[in-house]
């Protein structure tokens, strides 16, 4: 899914491209030499870091 909104979209940032993309995470944990999901963990684990805990 466009993994910002959750529409259910993986690569669609609806023409917005501050919308977070798998195509986004992917270059991402490609550029960090980690798996996609590491990224997304990591990502989650930086926001609860920042005393912004996911909903």
């Amino acid at each position: 899914m466009c993994l910002s909104c959750g529409c259910g979209e993986p690569d669609d940032d609806h023409g917005n491209p501050d919308h977070i993309t798998w195509t986004d995470l992917r270059k991402a944990s490609r550029a960090a030499d980690i798996s996609p999901a590491q990224a997304a963990d990591n990502i989650r684990s930086g926001m609860e870091a920042l005393g912004t805990p996911p909903s």
